[in-house]
């Protein structure tokens, strides 16, 4: 297997990955400051975006949601 596959296969990984993420901030109830906060750090650093995303956003969400 070639390495350029390797990365290819990374790269649409990631792209899915982001446009899950990003479907799923769109849908959420916060406040379009909130949104709009994601979805910029979500689009400009994709990666390091998705880690941030993954680790402090939608854990707060989700529990809200439990509480009501």
């Amino acid at each position: 297997m070639q390495l350029e596959y390797v990365w290819i296969g990374l790269a649409v990984i990631v792209l899915l990955l982001e446009l899950w993420a990003i479907n799923v901030v769109l849908r959420s109830t916060s406040g379009w400051e909130t949104k709009g906060l994601w979805l910029v750090i979500l689009i400009f650093v994709p990666v390091l975006g998705l880690i941030a995303w993954s680790m402090f956003g939608p854990k707060r969400e989700m529990a809200e949601h439990r509480k009501s």
